[in-house]
């Protein structure tokens, strides 16, 4: 299904149903409190993953179950009808070392803000799903289709793949996708792809005392990482994503001692891909500095296993492609619809900075993707990290009247 109904008499009727009461505020705060002060890091989510599992029940949801990987789901609705998955991350980045207002895992309130590590990335959209469910569910808003509410593990490292576990082995087939990411209560149609490159140049070894009789793997990864700086004033642009950007990384060398001549220097290349540009692309603009330079050295993506909480492996490559929807299409007109119906405002229409899931729900399996969040995006990630309590009830009553909306005809 590519279409999706606009807002209808009956969901702006059920509006005011769907915000959050008074009480509900309260036990969503408290809530939102319990999951910040649980580290989360990834690969380390169970303990956030059992909190919600308690609360959901707490809450009277009966169909809630974990997956393979570790992803909490949660089914609403009738089954028949369309589906709509909600998509919100457990996992978080490890606190910034420094500059934090209080310690990262408070959860202090002031002035109605909530701070710590993971408060709008993506904690804050997490519960307001939750509570966006509940709403739903006590009001009695008919959901005729699916609405699954997915928790994943383990997406800060790994964008998409733990939602790619969800659709292709769990068997969940969604008509429509929203990411739950931080969008400052904007609406996010896509953005640009990423990969990760790992380069070995290779030298040969020698004591360096004599560093004539040997050849500096150290020296080869410099003259190729300024070849990669020349590159990246000429990387394509697109009108809405912006450039193509390149960037070194991280570095290391192998040596048998800090007095000798290396004879192998690894580095990583952060590659983000605007619309346009092609994996094979950004390979081959590497390898051809190779060659210019006279470099010996070896080009590969990114590629490895991944374990999750529960002992689940899979495999990642970090190439993924850059993904917009059109700002036209009818599940951005729906969303955008619904924001301005509970905010009173028009939301504007942009694109993240980062990467999200939708590099798969999007970028590859072509279903309708929209993002929006509670939570300034540029916030994440820092020591700074904060969101509005008021804006995560907001975001609630917003994704409960776009579930609603969606699943709204028989």
């Amino acid at each position: 299904m590519s279409g999706s109904p606009l807002l209808s008499s009956h969901s702006l009727d059920a509006l005011e149903q769907l915000a959050l009461n008074p009480d509900e505020y309260d036990q969503m705060t408290r809530f939102f409190q319990q999951l910040v002060q649980t580290p989360s890091p990834s690969g380390w989510e169970q303990d956030v993953a059992l909190l919600i599992e308690e609360h959901l029940n707490e809450l009277g949801c009966k169909r809630v179950t974990v997956d393979d990987i570790g992803n909490v789901i949660l089914r609403l609705g009738d089954g028949a009808g369309p589906t709509v998955l909600f998509d919100a991350h457990m996992d978080t980045v490890q606190p910034a070392a420094e500059g934090w207002p209080f310690d990262p895992y408070e959860a202090a309130i002031r002035d109605g803000v909530l701070y710590g590590v993971g408060a709008c990335d993506a904690k804050a959209s997490l519960v307001a799903m939750i509570y966006a469910a509940k709403r739903l569910a006590e009001s009695g808003t008919p959901l005729h289709g699916d609405l699954v509410l997915t928790f994943l593990v383990q997406q800060e490292r790994y964008d998409g793949a733990a939602l790619r576990i969800l659709v292709e082995k769990e068997g969940i087939r969604p008509d429509w996708v929203i990411l739950g990411e931080p969008s400052d209560l904007q609406i996010m149609r896509g953005h640009r792809g990423r990969m990760l490159f790992k380069v070995t140049t290779h030298g040969k070894s020698s004591h360096a005392a004599n560093p004539d009789l040997g050849h500096n793997a150290i020296t080869a990864a410099a003259r190729m990482i300024f070849g990669i700086d020349l590159l990246s004033v000429d990387l394509p642009s697109d009108p809405f994503l912006g450039p193509g950007t390149v960037a070194v990384t991280h570095i290391e060398s192998q040596e048998p001692s800090l007095n000798a001549i290396p004879s192998s220097c690894t580095f990583y290349v952060d590659r983000r891909l605007t619309l346009g540009e092609t994996a094979a692309r950004a390979h081959a603009q590497l390898e051809s500095i190779i060659e210019r330079e006279g470099i010996v050295a070896d080009v590969e993506v990114n590629e490895y296993t991944v374990t999750s909480y529960t002992g689940y492996e899979y495999q990642i490559r970090e190439a993924f492609n850059a993904w917009v929807i059109d700002e036209n299409h009818p599940l951005i007109q729906t969303t955008f619809a619904a924001v301005q119906a509970v905010r009173k405002t028009m939301p504007t229409i942009g694109h993240w900075f980062f990467s999200s899931d939708g590099v798969f729900s999007m970028g590859e399996a072509n279903i309708p993707t929209v993002g929006f969040g509670p939570g300034d995006p540029v916030l994440a990630h820092t020591s700074q990290e904060r969101v509005s309590l008021d804006d995560v009830a907001e975001a609630a009553q917003a994704y409960a009247l776009l579930a609603a909306t969606l699943l709204g005809q028989p």
